[in-house]
């Protein structure tokens, strides 16, 4: 947890285990048997005791708001970093406030703060007993490179074998892919988490489900399969790339770093909110538009499979708050500090016609080829049939964008169409290659805002 109170998911947290053997011990111990005293805090620390029989248990505190990367201390005696005790509070923190509760400043124990203040360089307030000499190596600079050039290893060993694979793919043949199943998938998605490239093995596992996508299968797995490759020599180039496509790059791989933008204060109107769910994590994404600064900006907070995450921001409230954003192309932020609970507002975002979402996303495109959709207000837009689907068209012009097969899907479509009754609608969602997806929409007349999703 860093400043913004979210949460890594399993996979990013399992990306740290240094060998396959700590994969397995860590996952064993990321539940809440054997921890006890779990916390973490607004700075980013993480604590608990696991048991250990007769010896007593072991504390485990990890420091995961570091931009170079977490540091831990364990008073077990493994040497390997991190053991399988900080992996297992790790994963439990992962699941959210109900298996390690956030705690106000200060409560953590003694022996956690004596560590993190000598890591963090700050006055100990308290120097415990349970303060541990390795506390000040930890925060050494010269340790913390050499982890992450270890990762850096790592990964990059996972994309020459990725690129390997993808060789082997095309050489082959696609119609042979149809045939292998998932199994061919999984295993590829599995090397790159070993390889710590938990953004690597996300995007193999969504090559697993394109096969059984419908007619057009192929095209679209080459397409894939070409992003893929992309940013495997992305990657292994990156030295050759601009700082901010560097950055893109590392972000896409799956490296967890923190935000580091400055604050932006703003009233900031909650233009969408919906739940991507997966067998294994569910993602809130929120999307934020500043009323003062007219940007857009993305909140994302994470909840295990089965559980809602804990941030929920209404639709059509403004926040009064400080956003930070991470690096990389995107429109990604961390919440910052609040000035007071949401409110209800008249405020609406400022639209656009059509055609210039269309050039939005091909210009966002430059910073971002991986970037599925761009953030987009619609100004009097009227949905309208094309042949078996539907689009939106300008009420004052000639251009349309079509909707995604998973917009006219959902029930709240309906919502729009109902809403409009032929009159020129604005509408957020979010315009991609594969066409705009409607998540909220305004009346023609003043009224309060309509979710879609």
């Amino acid at each position: 947890m860093t400043q913004t109170g979210a949460r890594w998911t399993a996979d990013q947290v399992l990306t740290l285990a240094p060998d396959a053997a700590s994969h397995t011990a860590g996952s064993e111990l990321g539940a809440a048997g054997p921890w006890s005293g779990t916390g973490c805090s607004e700075e980013g620390a993480v604590w608990g005791l696991c048991g250990a029989g007769g010896s007593g248990p072991y504390r485990t505190v990890v420091d995961v708001a570091d931009a170079s990367g977490p540091a831990y201390e364990c008073s077990c005696p493994s040497r390997k970093s991190p053991c399988k005790h900080a992996l297992g509070l790790l994963l439990l923190w992962s699941e959210g406030d109900a298996a390690v509760p956030a705690r106000a400043k200060g409560r953590a124990p003694d022996w956690a703060q004596a560590w993190l203040a000598a890591r963090r360089g700050h006055p100990r307030e308290d120097r415990g007993a349970g303060a541990r000499g390795s506390g000040a190596g930890s925060a050494d600079p010269e340790a913390a490179r050499r982890r992450a050039e270890r990762r850096a290893e790592r990964i990059t060993a996972g994309a020459t074998e990725l690129e390997q694979r993808l060789a082997d793919l095309l050489r082959s043949g696609l119609a042979a892919v149809e045939q292998a199943g998932y199994g061919l998938w999984e295993e590829t998605a599995a090397r790159m988490v070993d390889a710590q490239a938990p953004g690597l093995a996300a995007r193999v596992r969504e090559l697993e489900t394109i096969p059984a996508s419908g007619p057009g299968w192929p095209v679209r797995l080459l397409e894939e399969c070409a992003l893929l490759h992309l940013l495997d020599q992305g990657w292994l180039h990156r030295e050759r790339l601009p700082h901010a496509l560097a950055a893109t790059v590392r972000a896409r791989v799956g490296l967890t770093r923190s935000p580091d933008g400055p604050p932006v204060r703003d009233d900031w109107l909650v233009l969408a909110q919906y739940d991507v769910v997966d067998p294994r994590l569910t993602t809130r994404r929120v999307w934020l538009h500043g009323t003062t600064s007219g940007r857009t900006a993305l909140l994302l907070s994470y909840g295990a499979a089965g559980r809602a995450p804990d941030l929920s921001l209404p639709v059509g409230l403004a926040l009064d708050a400080e956003v930070s954003a991470y690096p990389g192309a995107g429109q990604r932020v961390a919440l910052g500090e609040q000035f007071a609970p949401p409110v209800p507002t008249t405020v609406r975002p400022g639209g656009v016609t059509t055609a210039e979402a269309a050039a939005r996303y091909g210009s966002a495109l430059r910073d971002d080829p991986w970037l599925d959709s761009v953030p987009v207000t619609l100004e009097g837009v009227v949905p309208a049939p094309d042949g078996a689907s539907w689009q939106l068209a300008d009420a004052d012009g000639d251009t349309a964008l079509p909707l995604t097969p998973a917009a006219t899907a959902r029930p709240g479509w309906w919502r729009l169409v109902a809403l409009s009754g032929g009159a020129p609608v604005k509408v957020f969602g979010e315009c991609g290659h594969r066409g705009f997806t409607p998540l909220t929409a305004w009346p023609p007349t003043p009224g309060e805002p309509v979710r879609l999703c």
